[in-house]
């Protein structure tokens, strides 16, 4: 099982033995492009994993989790193969990188990492970076297995096990305005609020100021500070999907293997007729 993080330094010595992803993506409210960012500026054979693209296409939410054969097919053409250690980074402030590490794990590839710290840490380390479209690589030969430690929830089933009083530990990653309901959500037409019997734990409280994680004692106790046990089952929530990896992955590192992300987070929820609280948890 490879570490869920990988250092800038680390990466700067592995780079020839490792498949790199940028997975960069933004809010619908920064108008900021990372298709085109990438093309821009990227690290040195770096190729990009859309997340809008790898995805359930004919599913109303953005960017839900694919089938296991869809997920095999894109990872093939990009080159990924099973025994493969795939790093992912991102320039987002919702730290997408995340994402990729847990689509990884959900789909049985433990050999997949974050860069902590991004594309930035990259850059302070000293890394170069290059502009235009990755060269072509040759076919992979990926196989999707069952999940590693982590596991998807779709909103039929958690709206059973909330309704029926059985969901267990609910993390919304959201800030806190925007749990309370006292805050408009980035995407038009949803309601305010969060599901019920859910706690809040802004995923950017898991990250020091340059964007790095937290080591897993802080995290711990983060989690715990939040009112919920990090060493019990977890499920993470947060507005697409996104920012509920960043909460995954800190529950990994603080050494929870029980996590599921719902993917379809606020955006499915808060645009359902599923019951809603609003105000704080904690």
């Amino acid at each position: 099982m490879a570490p869920v993080l990988v250092s800038a330094d680390w990466l700067l010595d592995n780079i020839d033995n490792v498949c790199v992803f940028d997975i960069s993506s933004h809010l619908p409210t920064v108008k900021r492009d990372a298709g085109a960012e990438f093309l821009d500026a990227h690290i040195p054979g770096a190729r990009r994993f859309d997340i809008d693209a790898i995805a359930d296409k004919g599913h109303a939410m953005p960017h839900m989790v694919p089938s296991p054969d869809f997920f095999t097919e894109c990872l093939s053409e990009l080159g990924v193969s099973d025994d493969d250690h795939v790093v992912f980074y991102d320039d987002s402030d919702v730290k997408t990188a995340a994402r990729g590490w847990w689509m990884m794990r959900l789909f049985g590839h433990g050999s997949a990492s974050i860069l902590d710290g991004g594309l930035a840490a990259w850059k302070a380390a000293g890394g170069r970076l290059e502009q235009g479209e990755p060269a072509a690589v040759a076919p992979g030969s990926f196989t999707s297995r069952p999940a590693i430690g982590v596991g998807v929830v779709d909103i039929d089933s958690l709206a059973a096990a909330v309704s029926g009083g059985i969901a267990g530990q609910i993390v919304d990653a959201r800030a806190a305005a925007r749990f309370a309901g006292e805050a408009p959500e980035p995407r038009p037409g949803l309601r305010a609020g969060h599901i019920p019997g859910s706690h809040n734990l802004p995923f950017n409280n898991l990250l020091n100021e340059d964007g790095t994680y937290r080591d897993g004692v802080a995290i711990r106790q983060l989690f715990a500070d939040a009112g919920i046990d990090p060493d019990a089952p977890v499920t993470a929530s947060c507005g697409s999907g996104i920012t509920a990896c960043v909460l995954a992955a800190g529950l990994v590192l603080a050494g929870n293997g029980d996590v599921t992300v719902y993917d379809g987070s606020w955006t499915e929820w808060g645009s359902s007729d599923e019951p809603v609280e609003t105000g704080s948890s904690n």
